[in-house]
Formats: C-alpha cells, structure tokens, sequence
C-alpha cells in the first residue's frame, strides 16, 4: 500500500479520453477502463471520498480524417461516437461519475484560459516551420493527412507520422513520393509560425520528480519509458496546430490555429471536475491531500508522465499525478488490434450479442490483463475462462450452497453448532482474503487480487468436497447445518469481495441471499455476515456454459474482417 495513505483525504481517478471517432474495443477495456473501475469500486466500498473522471476526446486529426470520408462535420461525427460510447460504458458497468466530451463550452473555454495562463506566464517558445500544405484545398496538412510510400519497408500507403505495416514511427519528410490524403495532390512546403512548450526546460523537474520520487511505486514499464525518454534528452513540443476544428488558439495573431489535441485533451480531465463539482473542483486538483490517478494505455505514458506534469507546474497551482498505472497492449487472436481494419472486438456489439454476460468480459480481461507485458485475448481462452473457472468455481459453489439450504433447511440460514478444526481453519483462512485482496489493488495488481477472489471460492470448494455435507444429512443434522452455515459465510464474503471485480455478480448473490446492497469492504473483515434463520431466495445460475457454436460464431465473424 501506499506509504502515505494516511495523508490521503480523496482521490481523483482519471481515465484516458477515447477518441470519440469509433466505439470502444476491448483493447481499451483491458487496458484502461476495467482497471479503473475496479480501483473506484474498491475505494467507494472502503468509504473513501473518491470522483471517477471520464469522456470522449473529440478534437484531433483522426476527428477530421473521419468525418471527412463520411461526408459529415467533425460535430456529427463526434455526437454520433460520444453517444455510442457513453451508453456502452453504462451498459458494461463502468461506474463513472462524469462521461464528459472536450466539445463541450465548458472545456474550450478552461483549455484556453489554461494556454493564455502559461502564455501570460512566458512559457512557451514559438518557432516559425515549412510544412506541407495542400494548395487545391488551402490548408496545412497534419502528419495523418499526408502518406506516400514507407522508407523502410516501401508500402504504399504509410502515414505522415507511422507505417502501420511495418510499425515504423516516421515524419512526413521521410515518406518517398508523400502525397495528400485530401486532394491527391503532391503537396508543397509553406511556412507557418506555432508556440512550443520547451520541455527541455522541465528537464531537472522531471528528473527529481519521476526518476527519484518514483522510482519504487511506479510500474518498472512505465518508469522504464518515461526513463529513456528523459535521458534521451527532451525537446520543445508544438501545442498548437493549423487545423480548423478544436480548441481556439486565444490569441489575434492566431487565426486558423486550434490547441493540439495532445495539450487540450488532459485539460478536459479539470473541466469534467468543474461540471461535476462546480464549487468544489478544486479540492480535487489543488488541494496536497488528494491523490490523483491516471489509468491510460502504454501509448500515453509520455503525455501523461512528462507532457502534462509539465504543464501542470507550469500553471503552478495544480496537484501532480501520484500514480500512472499504465498498462500494456492486448493482442487479438495474434494479431495487433486495428480500428482502421476492424480487426476489433467492439463492446458495444458484444454486449448485444452476449447479454447479461458482462462480468464474463469483465473477468477475462482482468485475469488476462496486460499488466506488464502485451497479452492476448482469444475467443477460445475466453470459453475456457468462463466455462472452466467461472461456472465450475465461483457459479458452481455459490449454486450448490444455496440449492443445499433450501433442500436441506428449507431456505434458511442453519444454526452453527460447535466448528471443528476443519471448519476454524476455513473460516480464518477466509479472513485473510479482505486484506490480501486490498492490498493487490492498492497497488494496482489487479490480476492477482481477482486471482485471490477465485482462490476464495476454490477454498469454499475444497471445505464442500472435504465436509460432503450430501452424505452428513443422513446421520448428522447438525453437523450439517454447520458445515452450511460455514459455507454460506464463504458465498456472503465472495458478494462483498467479488464486487469491484464483478459487480453484477455480487449483486446476484447478495439478492440471492438477501444481503444488503450497501455492504463495504471492511464487512468483509467480519466472520458472521450470515446470521441463523435469514431467508435465501431461490438459486439462479450465475453463470452459463459457452457452447462451442457460439464460439465458432465469433471466429466466422472476425473472419469476414
């Protein structure tokens, strides 16, 4: 646990902002949006004062590109995607407490004020620049509107700024024969002035600040990154860009200049806080006894870490991230997941196509999550996780203890009589999970404190399998009704621990045994949640076996893409 958890008051958790021009896959879930919401589920049920910050990012160029092919303005598009995501991030239980959107006023207007802050200040350098300029459409053209052939491998079609195939970072003045992705045309060189942020000059900050203050809380791959990049050296870095949908440069002389999107985008993190909390938003982003979090993908460690600390201390009046649990990437049966090729899993399709089967990808993704390497995700490790462990651990044991109240002491919580050793053993045993389970997702190892969660429910087993309570009813009531009641205990503490992990499982079986819904965690920490004589419902599966057609199904269908 964090050694200063004491100090801590409340905390703001933040996730990375999807760009609001396509729906969500489960690249992003495993990587951002499920760690997350396990994290602010645990702090709300440990009674911690805790907002969970959430919205699309609706500027950039992949914005533009999109509506662009589709023959709309940026705004449709972006309302199109923002709905579609908010409502598949509802549906899957990520539990924000604001979905904003950076086209809201409210956010252009506090990511200027921001850029006039530092402006004011004397922050930013500016540097006049030949770029390539699209003449037939009189406009500047960012990295992703220019392609031409790859330098490395000489595929045809490489971006301004990467060759997706073969991976290369590139910039536009490297791509052989580069053309506009607008007009066709070859584009030529015009010059244009942009205000940089001189992050050579946060050099010695940053250095004190991650390399020594966080050298033993931070993930080695995220200190690792932000590392090489500090040694290598930092340079000024453009916060503005010729581009005509964003955040509106504040300043006369910038006509035609909007803020780049990497500088604006963080910034809607403070003005989704301003909306939530209009009268109290700074406590969560000014005040020395909040802990601010960022979740966010291995691909925004540098924004997160270096770009926006830095401006954040530039302003001077902020807070500093305390952790950046990045993770890594999830891989789709082998290959790398591509928007642009819906080589994908889209939640929002998923959650049609498997109804109230939330907590199967909720759980597949965290005991596979790409906490420090990239994984992958395959539809048949997906079968095998839910029909292996789900249904034949936790929905097997939980179905059996509730199928054997109700025939043997007809749906009622027994007596406990005199524990055995067997019985003692089991129940301190249980006892340890509620601290090794903070304790993992403290540190944001999610995956093992799932693991502990179903390490309870395997305990639960083994004591059913030891006990065979089906053979005790012949000659010993009561030896089975404490043996029952034992094992109901185990099922109560699984609803409360299970919670941040598989919230609409732990809310069946609280109904299921006719738990509070408001039970916290340090409930858990309790031996007796079951008292003698409470009516338990009847049993619902909790799980459902995945048949291989279904599974095949899927298969075809990522096939077809």
């Amino acid at each position: 646990m964090n050694s200063q958890q004491d100090n801590v008051k409340r905390y703001t958790v933040t996730t990375a902002l999807p760009y609001a021009n396509g729906p969500i896959h489960i690249g992003h879930l495993a990587g951002v949006y499920i760690p997350a919401d396990i994290y602010v589920r645990y702090l709300r049920m440990r009674e911690r004062d805790v907002i969970f910050i959430g919205g699309s990012d609706e500027h950039g160029v992949p914005v533009t590109i999109k509506a662009r092919e589709e023959n709309i303005t940026p705004q449709q598009l972006v309302d199109r995607y923002h709905n579609i995501i908010k409502k598949s991030f509802e549906d899957f239980g990520i539990s924000f407490d604001i979905y904003s959107r950076t086209s809201n006023a409210v956010h252009h207007k506090n990511a200027a004020d921001f850029f006039k802050t530092l402006y004011d200040k004397g922050c930013f350098i500016t540097k006049t620049s030949r770029q390539f300029y699209d003449e037939e459409n009189k406009m500047f053209l960012a990295d992703r509107y220019i392609t031409g052939e790859c330098p490395h491998c000489h595929a045809a079609d490489a971006y301004g700024d990467q060759c997706e195939k073969c991976g290369s970072s590139l910039s536009p003045d490297e791509l052989i024969n580069p053309r506009s992705k607008i007009s066709g045309n070859t584009p030529v060189k015009k010059e244009t002035t942009h205000w940089y942020l001189p992050l050579n000059d946060y050099e010695v900050f940053l250095r004190k600040w991650i390399l020594d203050g966080h050298k033993n809380d931070w993930k080695t791959n995220v200190y690792g990154q932000c590392k090489s990049w500090i040694e290598q050296g930092l340079l000024p870095r453009a916060v503005t860009r010729d581009l005509d949908w964003g955040v509106k440069v504040p300043l006369p002389e910038a006509e035609g200049k909007v803020l780049y999107v990497w500088f604006d985008a963080p910034i809607g993190y403070i003005s989704a806080t301003q909306e939530l909390l209009p009268e109290r938003w700074e406590e969560y982003w000014k005040s020395a006894d909040t802990k601010l979090v960022h979740f966010i993908g291995k691909d925004n460690i540098v924004f997160h870490c270096i770009v926006f600390p830095s401006m954040l201390k530039a302003e001077g009046s902020y807070i500093l991230p305390d952790n950046v649990p990045a993770n890594e990437f999830l891989n789709l049966e082998g290959d790398k997941i591509s928007t642009s090729r819906n080589w994908a899993v889209w939640l929002h399709e998923y959650l049609e196509e498997f109804k109230d089967k939330q907590d199967v990808l909720r759980y597949v993704l965290t005991a596979n999550a790409p906490e420090t390497k990239d994984n992958d995700f395959t539809w048949k490790d997906f079968q095998a996780r839910n029909n292996n462990e789900l249904v034949a651990i936790l929905g097997n044991f939980t179905n059996r203890i509730i199928v054997l109240a109700h025939k043997y002491f007809n749906g009622e919580v027994p007596s406990c009589g005199e524990l055995l050793t067997i019985d003692r053993e089991t129940l301190d045993e249980m006892l340890q999970y509620p601290s090794k389970i903070a304790d993992n997702t403290e540190r944001y190892h999610f995956r093992d404190a799932l693991g502990s969660v179903m390490d309870l429910a395997r305990l639960g087993n083994k004591y059913l399998t030891d006990t065979e309570p089906w053979k005790l009813i012949k000659t010993d009531e009561t030896r089975t009704a404490t043996v029952l009641n034992v094992s109901l205990q185990i099922v109560a503490h699984l609803a409360v621990l299970c919670d941040p992990f598989l919230p609409f499982t732990a809310a069946k079986i609280r109904a299921m045994l006719g738990l509070d819904n408001g039970l916290k965690w340090k409930d858990a920490e309790k031996e007796i949640l079951m008292t003698n004589g409470m009516k338990i419902a009847q049993p619902t599966l909790l799980f459902e076996k995945i048949e291989d057609n279904i599974i095949d199904e899927q298969m075809l269908k990522l096939s077809k893409k």
